[in-house]
């Protein structure tokens, strides 16, 4: 699509958002790129709040395209049932299986989602945690950088289970992995640690700076939720 659009031009920006959808569409099911069908989702999400339509598309892209982003997303609306889709943890969590597996701005997310759904028990066959399954994912995750698991692995050791044995070394070396990724929670389980020299050697000054961290982070989370304005 060439030249400038005047967004303040009614007829103008309905023109550029006509020749997007087909733009998208193209590229999606005629010149078969992933992407493009990506960039179909986020129009019919964003410009035209259609979900039922945008599911399809998520649909095609990951079981035909193994799109990575599209499956985590897919997996998401399975998992509230959005898009006229049957609530279905089940079929969600195959979706974030295949975005873990796949490279994709959410892949590491996908692990950790896939571990959570293993650790809830709801998708296994017999519908209890499995815990190994969803250690493995939280790892995978954690080595990824994404703090959440981390934390979650600081606490299976934490806490022990069965099959995995209580560790209190282990679960702060995860609290701090996950504190140094900007969880607060993290750093307020690894300063206590610290602080009562649990799994670790007593260090005060370090568990103070790590409650300073914690303290620090919750501060910056509190600026960053704005409350809702109009106008």
């Amino acid at each position: 699509m060439a030249g400038v659009v005047d967004f303040q031009d009614e007829e103008q920006v309905k023109s550029f958002l006509q020749n997007l959808e087909v733009e998208c569409n193209y590229q999606c099911y005629h010149e078969k790129d992933p992407d493009g069908c990506y960039r179909l989702v986020d129009y019919l999400e964003g410009i035209q709040k259609n979900f039922d339509e945008a599911a399809k598309v998520l649909k095609f892209n990951c079981e035909e395209n193994q799109h990575s982003d599209s499956c985590y997303k897919l997996g998401a609306y399975y998992v509230t049932g959005k898009g006229g889709l049957t609530q279905d943890l089940k079929a969600a969590s195959n979706c974030f299986l295949i975005a873990c597996e796949k490279p994709g701005k959410r892949s590491m997310q996908a692990c950790h989602n896939v571990g959570l759904l293993a650790h809830d028990g709801k998708v296994n066959e017999d519908g209890q945690p499995d815990l190994g399954k969803a250690r493995d994912y939280y790892t995978r995750a954690c080595e990824g950088n994404y703090a959440a698991s981390c934390f979650n692995l600081s606490a299976m050791f934490l806490q022990g289970a069965p099959g995995i044995s209580k560790d209190m070394n282990l679960a702060c070396q995860y609290s701090m992995r996950a504190c140094d990724l900007g969880h607060v929670w993290a750093c307020a389980n690894a300063s206590r640690m610290y602080r009562l020299g649990d799994g670790v050697d007593k260090d005060e000054a370090k568990a103070e700076v790590l409650k300073n961290r914690a303290q620090q982070l919750h501060k910056e989370q509190q600026k960053s939720v704005h409350p809702l304005t109009f106008g």
